[in-house]
């Protein structure tokens, strides 16, 4: 698993967390298990998906798992079926044919030989790529170009453009022309390369990846994100990642982003190009061995759970996962307030927490300490065991910790 491990709190604990002021984000919870089912691995943790393309797949996913799901698709893709300059590479191929085709996505690929159809220039496109040497940066354009008619030369096994780009130029490019399409965004460090060394490259711009027309979802993932009430977020191509970070940039939450998918929240990535507008903002992210959503989601479904410490309180086996507890092998929803209550006092297990240090970690909190007793009340009712928090006369609440059990349960977790 080509996994870069992110700072990890040791406590079990997460920063306290607020619901985002007048969120409606659309969020999926899965039903609760039944009494005495196994717990989910996903169950009491809330993952972001950032898709456009496939988010009903990867989302369904992921709530299989147990997991929440808060969609917020970063972005949109525009195509350019009447698009001038789709049209104008097309023709000019066909005036003067490539040596090489370099197909870079299947949506796009499929795109171009539809657009390339509805002019009445198809047939000839394919004739033309029929006789040249196509490579396909990976398995799903690799399908869409036989699905065409067409046969690809080669295929990279890591499915990235910079093995692509190594092969070209281990072979010499010097006076070749070189049609590639485009999957969205630029690519000037791979076609700049081949341009120095020789290479007379086409660039075939077949759709374009926009910023959604609802930009409030988004708005919604980067406040749950930096508030900690997002444990993962998704990503699966690098034009979203790159979107979802612009726009905290817009908003002037950059920095808060960062740190948030830094420390606290899992940046999960489909591959390593998804990976590189994180990366390029120094966030190590998390990545599967297989590039698909399957390994993606099972990769988020070991991560989260194994950053959760087990506490022994009261007897009990604790597990204090993003909006739920697991006591003794059953999973507890526990409202939000209750959460931030839990993650306060799970920060320092066995310690007294005032009531003022608490009051401050409630969402929207005011001046009154009876909000502290009344969300306290609510949590113990919560977690089904009263005696997991200790009420400490005139001094505040503590978790009961029990030191005896302490090194079982380390042991376990």
């Amino acid at each position: 698993m080509q996994v870069r491990k992110t700072e990890q709190r040791t406590d079990g604990a997460r920063a306290p967390s607020a619901a985002p002021t007048g969120s409606t984000a659309p969020v999926t919870t899965p039903g609760a298990p039944a009494a005495g089912a196994p717990v989910l691995p996903l169950a009491g943790f809330t993952v972001g998906v950032t898709a456009a393309r496939r988010a009903d797949e990867l989302a369904a996913l992921l709530e299989r798992r147990g997991a929440a799901v808060l969609r917020a698709p970063a972005l949109r893709i525009v195509p350019l079926l009447d698009d001038a300059e789709l049209l104008s590479a097309t023709k000019e191929l066909l005036d003067d044919g490539p040596d090489i085709v370099v197909a870079t996505t299947a949506i796009g690929f499929r795109g171009w030989v539809g657009a390339a159809d509805g002019w009445g220039l198809g047939e000839a496109l394919l004739d033309r790529l029929s006789g040249v040497e196509v490579l396909a940066r990976g398995p799903k354009v690799k399908g869409a170009i036989r699905a065409a008619g067409l046969t690809e030369t080669w295929s990279p096994a890591s499915e990235s453009m910079a093995e692509v780009l190594d092969r070209l130029l281990e072979q010499g490019v010097a006076g070749r022309r070189i049609a590639v399409q485009l999957h969205g965004e630029p690519l000037p460090g791979f076609i700049e390369s081949l341009r120095a060394a020789g290479a007379e490259v086409v660039g075939v711009p077949v759709y374009r990846w926009m910023p959604p027309e609802d930009i409030g979802p988004v708005d919604r993932l980067i406040d749950a994100a930096i508030a900690r009430s997002l444990d993962a977020v998704s990503f699966t191509s690098a034009p979203a990642a790159a979107s979802l970070l612009d726009r905290a940039g817009r908003l002037g939450r950059l920095d808060q982003l960062v740190d948030a998918l830094r420390h606290d929240v899992l940046p999960a990535c489909v591959g390593p190009v998804t990976a590189l507008p994180l990366e390029a903002h120094d966030i190590p992210t998390f990545q599967p061995d297989r590039f698909r959503l399957g390994p993606l989601v099972q990769l988020i479904a070991a991560e989260l759970p194994g950053r959760v410490r087990a506490l022994p309180v009261a007897g009990r086996r604790v597990e204090i996962r993003g909006q739920a507890a697991v006591v003794d092998g059953e999973l507890r929803t526990v409202p939000p307030a209750g959460m931030a209550l839990l993650r306060a006092l799970a920060r320092r297990p066995g310690w007294v927490v005032p009531r003022a240090e608490l009051l401050k970690a409630l969402p929207g909190a005011g001046s009154d300490e009876h909000a502290v007793e009344t969300a306290m009340a609510r949590l113990r009712t919560a977690l089904g065991a009263p005696k997991l928090i200790q009420t400490v006369v005139k001094r505040g609440y503590r978790l009961a910790l029990d030191p005896l059990t302490d090194e079982k349960y380390a042991g376990e977790a």
